[in-house]
């Protein structure tokens, strides 16, 4: 049997990059995925591209910025799929890169929204569903800063300590009702994201930051992710993950 046959998944910055690559692996396993991003072509292409592999999902357009957006995606699960077991909480940007003296105030407030609020508001609407399905697994996706500093990159840095901070707590708040939340940390990984915001020495500068003189690959984050969500995974909740190239061991 499939190793995620009966459950319902919902993936959020699920239309591209690393978000991408656990819808085509949960659904490959047969899990029924809810993929969310605000790029409604991503969204229509990843359904697609599952469908086309045999597996079984839809789209559910969302800013993950807004509450009540969250609500409705859970809400959609619910009605689509009957219920919701597994969620990853991927959706997120970069900002603008400037000295913390001269960060924007607008740029800190949109990465706050999209990258710490977001993940809030789905683990608000995510929890109660979960338990009313009997329990389920959660992963959010920080990064490796969320352990160590990033020059010019306060706010996201900031927005990813605290995510960590926030699954310690809601792992341990429902661990004992049938519920694990892990947050997930990669390094640079070779996504579109990236490619469009970096020019290819940029890039190459970046690679050779890993020990492994190389970026990560979406997949090689989902095989991470996809453990922790599965059952394999049952004692391990509250901790974080890295999927890194060995940049944070330096």
């Amino acid at each position: 049997m499939a190793e995620f046959s009966g459950k319902v998944a919902i993936v959020t910055g699920g239309g591209s990059g690393i978000g991408e690559a656990i819808v085509r692996e949960l659904a490959a396993e047969g899990a029924r995925v809810v993929v969310a991003d605000r790029d409604q072509a991503g969204i229509d292409r990843v359904v697609a591209a599952v469908a086309a592999a045999g597996g079984t999902a839809s789209g559910f357009s969302l800013d993950v910025a807004s509450a009540e957006q969250n609500a409705a995606m859970v809400d959609y699960a619910e009605k689509t799929y009957g219920g919701l077991h597994l969620a990853v909480n991927n959706a997120g940007i970069g900002g603008p890169a400037a000295l913390t003296g001269d960060y924007p105030l607008d740029g800190w407030k949109t990465v706050i929204d999209i990258n710490l609020n977001g993940v809030f508001y789905g683990l608000r609407y995510e929890i109660p569903a979960m338990l009313r399905s009997g329990g389920g697994a959660i992963v959010n996706m920080a990064s490796i800063l969320g352990s160590v500093g990033f020059a010019t990159a306060v706010a996201y840095t900031s927005a990813k300590h605290a995510l960590l901070g926030m699954t310690k707590v809601a792992a341990m708040e429902y661990a004992a009702r049938g519920l694990r939340v892990n947050a997930v940390g990669p390094g640079f990984i070779d996504t579109p994201l990236l490619a469009r915001n970096l020019d290819a020495g940029t890039l190459q500068h970046i690679a050779a930051l890993h020990p492994v003189q190389r970026l990560g690959r979406p997949e090689e984050v989902s095989a991470l992710t996809c453990f922790l969500l599965s059952d394999r995974a049952s004692f391990i909740t509250g901790s974080y993950h890295l999927v890194d190239g060995g940049y944070v061991a330096q």
